[in-house]
């Protein structure tokens, strides 16, 4: 990780060494938090943040699903955000924005401890490599399961939720695979480690719904695309056999932007190599991140 110089954490901008917690914080012990991840990217008229205040409104979503009050606005956080990119002087980052229940309350039960708030950018690469990018990665079905809603909240991006990533992604690494699928309890295709998934059969665009996956907001700037260049998208659900008999296969999120499949299970997708839809609507929402596509700057916000 690429240090900056400053963190901006409960409404103070701080040295990036001195944003620290008590060893007591109760999200340090049980994953009592909630997150966003966003990027930033250099363009001709300023740098700008993709979608910034659909994420900002995702995570009070999340806040609100598990019961916790953020003590700041949407807007204050916002503006924090903006002010941050600003004073580290950064024209592409990633940015994760936290807010946690902190020090004051052991147990299960958090009533009583404090909410804290902290957003950090640093500069950040392609998640799963440039070459993954151009080319498409290799996957594995994994062996652990999505947990279905009435489990845990999947539409919200709790911490705690992301454990069962954690587990998928390193079976996927030690298998000699870049990433992992996830299915739900039925069998069925639900999404990956931290990326939703989609794929391209007879020309139409299909992806999970979202019963028990996230709304990501990079799936539906995609699926948008999508339906701009008059291309079908149906959501439905589908299993693996309709994944290896897929024509084109790729993922979707912030981290891991627009990255073809090329491999899963050993087995090839389509050719094998990124195809012709996913070419296009990689280019295009590369574009549009970059400030290159006029139709969707209404998804920046610039940082002036």
């Amino acid at each position: 990780m690429k240090e900056v110089e400053l963190i901006w954490l409960n409404g103070r901008f701080v040295k990036w060494n001195d944003a620290k917690v008590h060893f007591l914080t109760h999200a340090l012990h049980y994953g009592s938090a909630v997150f966003e991840g966003i990027r930033c990217y250099d363009t001709a008229n300023n740098p700008a943040v993709f979608r910034l205040k659909d994420h900002l409104k995702r995570l009070f979503y999340s806040a609100e699903v598990f019961g916790m009050k953020i003590p700041f606005k949407e807007k204050e956080l916002y503006t924090a955000t903006i002010e941050l990119i600003k004073k580290n002087n950064l024209k592409e980052c990633y940015i994760r924005t936290l807010a946690y229940y902190g020090y004051g309350q052991m147990g299960l039960n958090p009533i009583g401890a404090t909410v804290d708030v902290g957003i950090a950018a640093w500069p950040w690469g392609a998640y799963l490599g440039e070459e993954g990018i151009k080319n498409g990665i290799r996957m594995k079905i994994s062996p652990w399961v999505r947990p279905p809603p009435n489990m845990m909240p999947t539409n919200a991006k709790v911490s705690g939720n992301y454990v069962n990533s954690i587990l998928a992604k390193v079976d996927a690494i030690e298998s000699d695979y870049e990433e992992a699928i996830l299915l739900d309890c039925n069998g069925c295709i639900a999404e990956c480690t931290g990326e939703n998934l989609f794929i391209v059969k007879d020309n139409v665009l299909i992806t999970p719904p979202t019963d028990n996956t996230l709304k990501g907001i990079t799936r539906d700037s995609i699926m948008q695309i999508a339906l701009d260049f008059d291309i079908r998208v149906e959501e439905r659900l589908f299993n693996k056999e309709k994944l290896f008999a897929a024509d084109e296969a790729f993922l979707t999120g912030t981290a891991a932007e627009v990255t073809p499949i090329r491999e899963v299970d050993g087995k090839q997708i389509g050719e094998g190599k990124p195809g012709p839809i996913t070419k296009k609507l990689q280019a295009k929402y590369y574009d549009a991140i970059h400030g290159r596509a006029a139709e969707y700057d209404k998804w920046l916000d610039y940082v002036k």
